[in-house]
């Protein structure tokens, strides 16, 4: 009667092992999944939900962290809410995944720009760009001039002070044409201008 025991449980065993065989699911293709969760994190971001966005995507680091796509797509959103900072360490984790990714590139060579032109109009309201900052700045907006073939970096935007025509006018100044938009003097032209 052990025999017939034995013999049960061992077919009972068989048949589970090969039902639970039978309906393993199919293993999911990693990209698909990456593609998947990449999407999911756009339409959240189109839908207003950036927190959402880069919860998914920072999961995606760490669910794939061989592929730069999330890191690039991390960048992107902070680059967009000017978090130039966070946005050039994202892409920069994109790059060390595929150093020649334009996107990620792109965003560390404008974020950097950005933060720069934030630091030295910052400096120079302070009225602290002098001495090695000051030369350093100054070779580094050559080199950069250079570079764009550009003889200034960031173009002049004069300020529109609307003032009454009667206000303005002096006895014997010639009248200004129509539309005509005043020039900017002094260090009020160009907040760069010692840089050139």
């Amino acid at each position: 009667m052990s025999q017939w025991k034995n013999k049960f449980i061992y077919g009972t065993a068989l048949a589970c092992l090969l039902s639970a065989c039978a309906t393993q699911a199919p293993p999911v293709d990693p990209a698909a999944k990456l593609d998947s969760i990449v999407a999911e994190a756009d339409a959240a971001q189109k839908a207003g939900q950036t927190d959402k966005a880069v919860k998914l995507l920072k999961d995606a680091t760490s669910a794939f962290p061989a592929d730069k796509t999330p890191w690039v797509r991390l960048a992107q959103i902070r680059f967009d809410a000017e978090n130039y900072g966070d946005a050039i360490s994202n892409a920069l984790e994109g790059l060390q995944r595929d150093p020649k990714d334009k996107v990620a590139n792109s965003i560390v060579a404008v974020g950097g720009l950005r933060l720069s032109t934030k630091a030295l109009n910052d400096l120079r309201t302070q009225n602290d760009l002098n001495g090695n900052v000051r030369s350093e700045a100054q070779g580094l907006a050559k080199i950069l001039r250079e570079s764009l073939g550009e003889t200034v970096l960031v173009p002049a935007r004069p300020k529109v002070v609307a003032r009454p025509a009667a206000a303005t006018a002096k006895k014997g100044a010639v009248a200004a044409k129509p539309g005509a938009t005043p020039e900017p003097s002094g260090d009020a032209a160009n907040p760069f201008g010692s840089l050139q």
